[in-house]
């Protein structure tokens, strides 16, 4: 086995995990850098997420004073709450996964 898969923290994330953490972030709007540092993505993979949420109206750009920002849709935070109530429903009582399904951090399984 190697450091990556006995690393919970290292393991790949998959596409809906990373447009919930994408949604969470941009929750009031944000910029565009914000969310590449704090989702930790390239600015390749940033741009190809940001471009299809925004086709799909999961995200809307937003011009504040000049600077253009990112803010999540009613259709995004629906989809964001969708994500958790499935999220919980398959994670298991010790928050290990289940059935190969990675659980997201406790930040973006909270309840408005």
């Amino acid at each position: 086995m190697n450091s990556a898969q006995s690393n919970p923290s290292t393991k790949r994330r998959d596409k809906l995990y990373i447009i919930a953490e994408i949604l969470e972030i941009a929750r009031e709007g944000t910029l565009k850098t914000q969310i590449m540092y704090r989702a930790n993505l390239s600015f390749t993979q940033l741009n190809e997420y940001l471009d299809f949420m925004l086709r799909i109206n999961l995200l809307e750009k937003v011009l504040n004073n000049d600077r253009e920002t990112f803010k999540a849709t009613d259709k995004g935070l629906d989809f964001l709450q969708r994500y958790r109530e499935i999220t919980e429903l398959i994670k298991s009582e010790n928050n290990d996964c289940k059935n190969g399904v990675k659980v997201p951090p406790p930040h973006l399984l909270k309840r408005n």
